[in-house]
Order: structure tokens, then C-alpha cells, then sequence
């Protein structure tokens, strides 16, 4: 048998391998694609990242608290087709290692079908169907990609990892439009849907524990509306939905068959200079549980998260971004001692405060390096999946991380 050093030796032997040789799987098919239909395209990337947390050991993956962990990683293929000039199709399949919730399973991301119903000079009007992108504020439709991203890590108290799935896409139909003048872009989607509710993630997240029953997805609702002046420089946004999920439970099960409608509400605004960017989102997010049968799951509660963020380009290859970050689960509660009182468990894991800073190096237009540093105060947006013992948390903790991507 191995020793455990030889272990942990095998273990990054097999990592260092895994980083060796995704660049030049990815690098195979960005020659083929130079191959494909002239209205074919493929594009895809790859990302490694090492985490090392202080304090609580699960942060996408395990035992960040120890030598670190290489457990987050993700990898995406893309394609689109436009077989008629008003008809396009894309689709992209994603594996993703971040903990329990994310055990790099194959599936699909995104799969569409696009028609432009109208386009002019200044108007656009189309549909979209299948499975797409939720529209909420600036950064969840592309939040996959970490070049698109503005961080390692997204703002956690607007773009929820713990609940990722349910929160990233769902299937339905958008209706999208843009109208475009002297005085500014407006752009809207509005979209009917069903949301994503299948595994464990979302029932601990928002039933406490993995339950014998499971969560049916019904019909929900959701939007957006970017005003944008002067090529972009000025952004302003609203997005909210109305996320309806029911639940069925089993013979044996001692809650009932009840439903949850989730509705968030997000501000977004952005300024954008030549060699730096201002970005402020506020969401204010109302959970109403019913029928549900035992009083721990009799809600009825506004969530309010924010954050402040800024960006500075010192050279098109070099950037820096700063970041305060707030959540707090109840506003009514922001502390967590009520909930704190009635559950038994820690105030803290109702709220949380995260500085962030993080610099970003683009080597080369295909591969980028990222280093960011967090210091969290609370545990309210850890995954509750990944740390099931509340009273194991810290409330005070450090997190240090370090990213390689790659895309073609």
C-alpha cells in the first residue's frame, strides 16, 4: 500500500498530467475547427486552480485548510451553427470539479435554439429556446468562462455557488429585444422557464439536508433590462425572477408536499473608463416557503446582499481588481442571532463580508494567470453540502487563490 506522502506525491503527479495534457486536447480541436463549415464555429477552455483556505477545510473541494487543494477545475466545449441567416444554434457541454455539488459530471450548460424575428439600423427583435443562461445581473450568462469573469471568484452574495445549478440556467423560452439611439441602447429578455432543481445542492441549501423526496421544478418567471449610454461606458440594470419550485416528498418523509417561490430583485450599474471600471450590484431576494407542514420550514424572509467593486488596467496584459462584498441571509436578522437562538447553530453562518483583491495577467490572448487573495468574515455563502457540521466553521477566515485558463 502507499504511505500517505506517496500519496499525496501520486496525487499531483496525476494533476500535473491532467495540466499537461488539456491544453493540447483543446489545442487538437481549435485545429480541427479550422477545418469545419465556414458557419461552424467550436471554441472552448480550461481552467486549474489551487485553493488554500484558513479555518474551514471545504471551499470547492476538499481540505483547503491543509496543503492547499487542486479540486477546482473546469472544463467547457462549445459550438454554434448558423444554418440560415436568421436561425443559430449553440450549445455547450461543461465538466466542473468544485466539491460535492459539482463532481465533474459531463452535462449541458446551455443548448438553443436562436431566431431573429427582426433586425434593423437601430432594433432588434428574437426568440430563443431550450436550455439558456438565467439573465441576472452583469456577470451570471457568462459566469462559466473564467476570462469573462472579474474575478476568480464571483461576488458571492449576488452569484451564489452554493446554489449554482439553480441559479445558472434553466429551460424555456426568451423572448430578447435591443433598440439602439443617439441617447442610448436599451436591451430586454424576458424569458418563461423551467428551473434546474435536480441533486442534492439545492435541497440542503434551502431545505437544511438531503431529503428522501425531491424538488419538482414548476413554471417561473424572469427578466432583464440593460440601458447602456456612450458604447458601454455607462451601464445601468435590472433583473429579477420569480423561481418556483415544488417539492415531493416520500411515504416515509416527515415534511409534507410543500413549495418554495424564491424572487430576486438585482440593481446593477457599471462605469467604464480607459483604464478602469466602477461596478455596484444590490439584490434584494424574498423567500416564501408554504405548506410544508413543521415550523423550521414556515419562512417567510427578505435576503439583501451588495457589492462594491473596482478594476484598474495598468497594460492590456495586466489588471487589478478590488472588492467589498456583503450578504447577509435575513436583513431583518443581519446578525444571525435570532436564527442563531432558534436553531442552536452559529450566528455566522447567517452573513458574510469579503474583501477580495486580485491581479490578473493575460500571457497571452489564449492563456491568462490569476492570483486572489479573500478575507471573509462569516460563513453565510459557504456550501452547506460540502460542510454539513456548522459548528466546525470559522467565522473569521482567509482564502488564497491561484488560477490557470486556457481557451481557444
Amino acid at each position: 500500500m502507499y504511505s500517505i506522502s506517496n500519496s499525496h506525491s501520486h496525487n499531483r503527479f496525476l494533476m500535473a498530467i491532467r495540466l499537461a495534457v488539456v491544453p493540447c486536447m483543446l489545442w487538437g480541436y481549435a485545429v480541427q475547427a479550422e477545418k469545419l463549415p465556414q458557419n461552424l464555429q467550436i471554441h472552448g477552455f480550461a481552467s486549474q486552480s489551487w485553493l488554500k483556505s484558513s479555518g474551514n477545510n471545504n471551499v470547492f473541494g476538499k481540505s483547503a485548510s491543509d496543503d492547499g487543494s487542486f479540486d477546482f477545475r473546469e472544463l467547457g466545449l462549445n459550438a454554434s451553427m448558423r444554418p440560415l441567416p436568421k436561425l443559430q444554434f449553440s450549445a455547450q457541454m461543461l465538466s466542473r470539479w468544485a466539491g460535492k455539488g459539482s463532481p465533474g459530471n459531463i452535462r449541458l450548460d446551455y443548448g438553443f435554439l436562436d431566431y431573429t424575428m427582426f433586425s434593423g439600423e437601430s432594433n432588434q427583435l428574437g426568440i430563443r429556446l431550450g436550455r439558456m443562461k438565467n439573465p441576472i445581473g452583469f456577470y451570471n450568462d457568462t459566469r462559466d468562462v473564467p476570462f469573462t469573469r472579474p474575478s476568480i471568484l464571483l461576488p458571492q452574495s449576488i452569484y451564489f455557488d452554493r446554489t449554482r445549478k439553480l441559479a445558472l440556467a434553466a429551460d424555456g423560452a426568451h423572448l430578447y429585444g435591443e433598440q439602439r439611439s443617439d441617447i442610448g441602447n436599451i436591451s430586454f429578455q424576458l424569458g418563461v422557464a423551467r428551473p434546474l432543481v435536480r441533486g442534492a445542492e439545492a435541497e440542503v441549501a434551502l431545505l437544511g439536508s438531503d431529503r428522501s423526496g425531491r424538488f419538482v421544478s414548476e413554471m417561473s418567471y424572469i427578466g432583464r433590462v440593460v440601458y447602456e449610454l456612450d458604447e458601454g461606458r455607462f451601464r445601468l440594470a435590472f433583473s429579477g425572477s420569480q423561481l418556483n419550485i415544488g417539492y415531493s416528498p416520500t411515504v416515509s418523509d416527515p415534511i409534507q408536499a410543500g413549495s418554495i417561490r424564491f424572487t430576486p430583485l438585482v440593481f446593477s450599474a457599471q462605469y467604464n473608463a480607459e483604464r478602469w471600471s466602477l461596478t455596484s450590484e444590490y439584490a434584494l431576494r424574498h423567500f416564501e416557503y408554504k405548506n410544508f407542514g413543521v415550523a423550521p420550514l414556515a419562512l417567510d424572509f427578505y435576503g439583501e446582499s451588495y457589492y462594491f467593486q473596482g478594476a484598474y488596467r495598468f497594460t492590456p496584459e495586466w489588471e487589478a481588481v478590488v472588492r467589498y462584498d456583503v450578504l447577509y441571509t435575513d436583513r431583518n436578522d443581519r446578525s444571525g442571532s435570532k436564527w442563531a437562538a432558534a436553531s442552536r447553530r452559529p450566528a455566522h453562518n447567517r452573513f458574510a463580508k469579503d474583501i477580495t483583491v486580485g491581479l490578473r495577467w493575460n500571457v497571452t490572448p489564449e492563456f491568462m494567470l490569476r492570483a486572489e487573495y479573500h478575507r471573509v468574515n462569516g460563513t453565510g455563502w459557504l456550501s452547506t453540502l460540502d460542510n454539513p457540521v456548522p459548528g466546525d466553521l470559522s467565522q473569521n477566515w482567509n482564502l488564497f487563490s491561484i488560477l490557470g485558463s486556457y481557451r481557444f
